[in-house]
């Protein structure tokens, strides 16, 4: 029987992160390449050699392999994933992560921004799951991860498409989970609070805002990216195995509120 702290352990395990280069894709590549995984990490401008993420994870004496890939472009994601599928036929874990968000009263929202996000944060998620599930299924293995938001829950101010996208994140995942489950593949979210990332610089800096936002955490701290290393290697190993279409929030208690 194996102890509890083997049960966490992903010792040759292949995993592959999207939006690795930073914040919180990057703590979750360096979390699970200490857990004992090697990577692949992609991200639209990721550096194809001598990346901080790279050196990170190598520094672990874990192989990283760098890709580069443009999610809003429908071509561009076939492409990297009949590349990535060729180069690595059997990827033990996939951190669906990378997201963009754009900000626009919904009155003034445009289409473009719209579109971006759409294709990034929802429709990009769901076909990596589904294509590179399709070899999870045949080995009856399998651990798939989506990075939610509070916004799956919430409807948040002056990023619908954001909203939509997040919201959407969470049925999929269940939808994922409601098939595969019985498959042996492992499908949950991760749903960040309000965290010190680029994709939250606008908010740090309204100092309105920002103060409204501490007010309601109960941690009282906005998050960082390391307090997803936890949860990510948690959903990553075996000892979620009884784990599916959960969506967990790291969030310092805000849903908790």
């Amino acid at each position: 029987m194996a102890l509890i702290l083997d049960l966490f352990r992903l010792d040759g395990k292949v995993a592959l992160v999207t939006g690795c280069k930073r914040g919180i894709g990057k703590a979750m590549s360096e979390a699970l390449a200490e857990a004992g995984a090697h990577i692949i990490g992609v991200s639209a401008n990721l550096e194809l050699q001598g990346s901080e993420i790279e050196t990170s994870v190598k520094a672990l004496n874990k192989n990283f392999y760098p890709y580069q890939c443009d999610f809003s472009n429908r071509g561009n994601l076939y492409a990297f994933i009949n590349q990535v599928k060729k180069d690595h036929p059997q990827i033990d874990i996939l951190i669906n992560n990378a997201g963009t968000i754009l900000r626009k009263p919904v009155a003034d929202h445009p289409d473009e921004y719209w579109d971006e996000v759409i294709a990034v944060n929802q429709t990009t998620p769901f076909i990596l799951a589904r294509e590179l599930g399709k070899e999870m299924l045949k080995r009856q293995k399998g651990k798939i991860i989506f990075t939610a938001s509070l916004l799956t829950f919430q409807g948040g101010i002056n990023v619908p498409g954001y909203t939509a996208s997040k919201s959407a994140i969470g049925g999929i995942t269940r939808a994922f989970a409601n098939e595969w489950a019985s498959k042996g593949i492992n499908v949950n979210a991760i749903a960040p609070g309000y965290v010190t990332t680029d994709n939250t610089a606008a908010l740090q800096a309204d100092e309105g805002r920002s103060k409204s936002i501490m007010e309601r955490i109960p941690a009282g701290r906005w998050g960082m990216p390391e307090d997803f290393k936890g949860p990510v290697v948690l959903l990553a190993s075996s000892a979620s195995d009884y784990m599916h279409g959960s969506i967990v929030t790291v969030d310092g208690g805000w849903m908790g509120r």
